[in-house]
């Protein structure tokens, strides 16, 4: 595509869970987009989320940046009283009112004023508590906890304070599944931070059945297992070979006959879409309810389809390059969900070379897919030297390129809060 076509969007997205690790709502952050390959340094405040207005909500559709959930948009002084706030929907957006506000009458009356409009209002790590905060307080549906500031039994005490006020408490900057524990264990409702992002810190988590069955079925499409023995695969489990059925009625529905069997239903899927199906499975909740969609699903279905855009971008007639980018993308995460190293992981899935050097950091450099990997986690993290640094190691995709693909990947993911348990995106 060429580089007057593409547009520079980066916009930083955090998910924001319940006390179920059920997604909530994300944060909306600010990131910067490389000026002419230079990082150029963070803006105002001010400016900052106006950037990240504009891209939530103009360059990406809101659909696309959110999906089915709330935004939740850091407000300094002056962006509060700004007209800006008036155009944003009230019923996808939350005002983070930033630490640094001072509760004037005016601040509150104007807290109070949005709250009647239907936003929904947090107190960025507001804790004291004397009279002067307390309307601040009051009018605020959340109120977020710094827990790296303190220790555990300052927590202690300030979370049983808060509680008073019968606000929804929101434990930022959690890193380790300890503190996920402790702040859960102490009251807080909604839980911000890298401890599910990160690898190493969910560690011993157990397969459910439901995922072993999908490592097996997984396992067998990419075997190449024929269809008879995939078809008995699938009698084993009742519950996704319902869904396998919908899926197979939904994506085909322009065919006269109607998919009653097995059989017919993998051969009119395809092997391909059926082996994306699969691995996004693995990521899903166990509800399969939209609003119940792990968060781990939206980031390795983002993570797949941005690969897959990058790969197609780099080598536009190599299909199979393109399949195992997707492939890598997925992959990348299921550490993060199963709990186990991804050596053991791919013990079970019989995949590419390539594909098992990109994941596992083997051979030289793991090659372009490795590189390109690399580059799609950088685009997830707050550095934009390291983003910069991935950039250089893929020649071909620039700054522009990679914010017009993660627009694209942005609105695929979302759409499977709409799709799961009765079909699966257009793959």
């Amino acid at each position: 595509m060429p580089e007057t076509q593409c547009s520079q969007i980066f916009l930083g997205r955090q998910p924001i869970l319940g006390r179920e690790q059920n997604l909530f709502a994300y944060k909306l952050l600010f990131r910067d987009g490389l000026a002419s390959g230079k990082h150029t340094g963070l803006p105002d405040p001010t400016q900052a989320t106006a950037t990240v207005i504009a891209n939530a909500f103009t360059e990406l559709a809101t659909s696309d940046a959110l999906g089915p959930y709330r935004g939740f948009i850091k407000v300094d002084h002056e962006l509060l009283f700004s007209d800006l706030i008036e155009v944003l929907p009230p019923q996808r957006v939350g005002l983070e009112i930033s630490e640094s506000s001072i509760p004037t009458e005016e601040v509150v009356a104007r807290c109070r004023q949005l709250h009647d409009k239907g936003f929904i209002m947090a107190i960025d790590d507001r804790v004291q508590i004397d009279a002067a905060y307390r309307p601040l307080l009051e009018w605020a549906d959340i109120i977020k906890l710094d827990i790296i500031k303190r220790d555990g039994e300052r927590l202690r005490e300030l979370v049983a304070q808060l509680k008073l006020f019968g606000k929804q408490l929101l434990a930022e900057k959690v890193e380790t599944v300890e503190q996920f524990s402790l702040c859960r264990s102490l009251g807080f409702d909604l839980f911000q931070g890298y401890y599910f992002a990160r690898p190493t810190l969910l560690v011993g988590k157990k397969l459910n059945p439901s995922q072993l069955a999908l490592i097996r079925l997984l396992g067998l499409v990419l075997e190449d297992a024929d269809t008879g023995e995939l078809e008995n695969a699938f009698k084993l489990e009742p519950g996704l070979t319902v869904n396998l059925l919908r899926l197979t009625n939904s994506v085909s529905c322009g065919l006269a006959t109607k998919i009653t069997s097995l059989r017919h239903a993998i051969t009119i899927l395809g092997r391909r879409q059926l082996q994306r199906w699969l691995q996004l499975l693995i990521y899903a909740h166990p509800t399969g309810t939209a609003q119940d969609i792990n968060p781990l699903l939206q980031l390795a279905a983002t993570r797949g389809r941005l690969m897959e855009l990058l790969a197609e971008r780099l080598h536009a007639k190599n299909r199979e390059f393109a399949d195992h980018a997707f492939m890598v993308g997925i992959l990348s995460l299921m550490p993060v969900l199963l709990g186990v190293a991804m050596e053991e992981i791919l013990t079970q899935l019989p995949v590419a070379l390539r594909v098992k050097q990109a994941l596992t950091g083997q051979g030289e450099h793991s090659g372009q897919l490795g590189h390109v990997l690399q580059l799609v986690a950088a685009s997830e993290q707050t550095d934009p030297l390291a983003l910069e640094e991935a950039l250089h190691h893929v020649p071909g995709i620039n700054a522009d390129c990679l914010g017009t693909s993660l627009a694209q990947a942005l609105s695929w993911a979302n759409g499977l809060g709409q799709v799961q348990g009765s079909s699966a995106p257009g793959v």
